[in-house]
C-alpha cells in the first residue's frame, strides 16, 4: 500500500514509496538509483544486518543524551545530513526543506555545490550550523568564488568529496532521458502525466538551475557538467590546495580505505566520511558500515570518523557509532520525505530518526553515545 498522507509515513521506506508515488519516474530514479547493478545501492544497507546489539538492562537510562560535537560544532543528535544536488527538482521547497529539517533537531545541514537555491539563502534560512561541500573543478577561480562566499555567508566547515572524478555508470538517468531541467519528449510527457503534484509544480514555479552559478549558466545534466568541470586525474595536491583556500574546519567525503584516511589526516583533514556515493559511483564497493573498525584502528583519535550510506533506522545509528563512527549521516531518508511531501516531509522524516535513535538507545540501556563501543556490537555468524 503507497502512503496516501503524511501521518501515513512511519519509517523511510514509507517516504520511499510515497516518494515514487508522487515524482515523476526520472525525479525518483535519479534519488533512488545506483551505478551498474546497483549492488552498493543495495549492500549499504543491508550490511548494517551483519551486526547485532548486545543491549543492557536495568541500565536506569530514561532520558538518553544524544548530543555530541563534529569538528568543533556541538549538535543535538548524532547525524548530520548529508548534501546532494538539485533539490528543487524533487519538490519546489528544494533546499529550505533539509535546512529546515536539520535545524529542527539542532544538527548541521550540508549544502550541495551544485544546490537549487543559493548559499546565501539557505545560510539566511536559519540559525542552525551548516557546512559547505565542494568538488575540486577545473574553473579554479570559480571555486575561490565558491568558498569566499560561503565564508562570509557564515558556513564554518567545507566537506571536499572525493569519490566522484566522473560520473558512475547511472542506468536508470539514461533510460528515463534524465537531465536538469528536464528535456520535453513523449516519454517524459507520459511520466509527467502519472505524476499530476509534481508536474503542477513543475509547470508553475521557476525554472530548476544551479542556483550557486551565474544567472546566466544554464542548467545542464549531471553529466555534462562533470564533462565540463571535473578532472579524473585530481589529486592529493589539489585537495591541499583548497584547503589552504579554505583555512577553516573541513572534512573529507568518500574514503573507505585505512591508508587513504591516514592520508587524508596527514594532509589537514579533521573528520573522514566513510561513504561510497550512496552506491552511486563504482558498483561493489564496500559498504561503509565495514569499513568503520578497520579505519578508526588505522587512526586512532586522530580524526573525527562518520558513516555515510545506508541509514534507515535508529539501530543502524547505534551499531555504527558501537563499532567506532562519531556520527552518520545520510540523504536519501530526507530526499525521499522531501519528494513526497515539501518540506513537511523532510523535517518528519528526519524527526522520526531523532525520535528513533533515542528509543533504541533507551532499549540498548545506552545513557549516552559516549558509552557505546564495541561491547554492544556482535557480528552475525
Amino acid at each position: 500500500m503507497f502512503p496516501g498522507r503524511l501521518t501515513d509515513c512511519l519509517n523511510v521506506e514509507d517516504y520511499r514509496r510515497a516518494a515514487k508515488r508522487r515524482a515523476h519516474k526520472m525525479v525518483f530514479d535519479y534519488i533512488d538509483g545506483g551505478s551498474d547493478d546497483e549492488v552498493t545501492r543495495f549492500e549499504n544497507h543491508t550490511a548494517f544486518d551483519d551486526y547485532r546489539l548486545a543491549h543492557r538492562v536495568l541500565s536506569g537510562v530514561d532520558k538518553p543524551n544524544m548530543s555530541s560535537t563534529i569538528m568543533g560544532q556541538k549538535i543535538d543528535v548524532p547525524f548530520i545530513l548529508s548534501p546532494a544536488a538539485g533539490n528543487r527538482l524533487f519538490h519546489t521547497d528544494g533546499e529550505i526543506g533539509p535546512a529546515k529539517a536539520a535545524d529542527s533537531v539542532g544538527t548541521v545541514y550540508c549544502l550541495s555545490t551544485l544546490s537549487s537555491r543559493s548559499i546565501e539563502e539557505i545560510a539566511a534560512l536559519t540559525k542552525g550550523p551548516k557546512w559547505f561541500q565542494l568538488y575540486v573543478w577545473n574553473d579554479r577561480v570559480l571555486v575561490k568564488e565558491m568558498l569566499d562566499r560561503a565564508k562570509a555567508a557564515g558556513y564554518t566547515a567545507l566537506i571536499l568529496t572525493v569519490d566522484f572524478p566522473i560520473t558512475g555508470n547511472r542506468e536508470r538517468d539514461p533510460k528515463n532521458g534524465f537531465t536538469i531541467p528536464p528535456k520535453l519528449g513523449l516519454k517524459q510527457v507520459w511520466h509527467a502525466m502519472n505524476a499530476p503534484l509534481w508536474s503542477l509544480d513543475y509547470v508553475t514555479k521557476p525554472s530548476v538551475k544551479y542556483a550557486n552559478l551565474a544567472e546566466d549558466t544554464s542548467a545542464v545534466s549531471l553529466n555534462e557538467f562533470v564533462a565540463q568541470q571535473l578532472s579524473a586525474d585530481f589529486s592529493w595536491d589539489d585537495a591541499e590546495w583548497l584547503l589552504g583556500e579554505w583555512s577553516g574546519p573541513a572534512l573529507i567525503k568518500g574514503i573507505a580505505r585505512p591508508d587513504d584516511a591516514k592520508r587524508a589526516i596527514n594532509t589537514g583533514f579533521q573528520a573522514i566520511s566513510l561513504s561510497n556515493h550512496g552506491g552511486r559511483q563504482l558498483d561493489s564497493s564496500l559498504a561503509p558500515i565495514h569499513c568503520v573498525q578497520d579505519v578508526r584502528q588505522a587512526i586512532g583519535s586522530d580524526a573525527e570518523l562518520i558513516v555515510d550510506g545506508g541509514i534507515r533506522r535508529g539501530t543502524d545509528v547505534l551499531k555504527a557509532l558501537a563499532l567506532g563512527a562519531d556520527a552518520v549521516s545520510f540523504a536519501r531518508p530526507y530526499l525521499y520525505g522531501l519528494a513526497a511531501f515539501g518540506a513537511k516531509g523532510a523535517i518528519q522524516a528526519v524527526q522520526q530518526l531523532q525520535d528513533a535513535v533515542a528509543r533504541d538507545m533507551i532499549l540498548a540501556g545506552v545513557g549516552s553515545l559516549k558509552a557505546l563501543n564495541e561491547s554492544y556490537i556482535r557480528r552475525k555468524n
